[in-house]
């Protein structure tokens, strides 16, 4: 059924509707962080996480103010920034 949540965390009984949010889930658990930076060899229990960090490296910054034209490098810094112009 829609929105049943049939797969269980055994450590702490969270329950999820997809198993692969269970298998992310339980890297709190087991400490597991399978993706690496290949720069710097910090690593990460989510992919998205270690995109995210490997713009420090790269210089990246996508996200734009559109008030001012300054960039940044994660959205919850323009998020923050943003703030400044109220």
């Amino acid at each position: 059924h829609a929105g049943e949540r049939a797969f269980i965390c055994a450590e702490c009984g969270k329950a999820f509707s997809l198993k692969h949010n269970l298998i992310i889930h339980q890297r709190i658990h087991t400490g597991e962080r399978p993706y690496q930076c290949g720069v710097c060899q910090k690593s990460f229990s989510l992919k998205q996480n270690l995109l995210t960090h490997q713009r420090i490296h790269s210089g990246e910054k996508p996200f734009c103010c559109q008030r001012c034209g300054k960039r940044f490098r994660e959205q919850r810094f323009l998020l923050n920034h943003q703030r400044t112009h109220a």
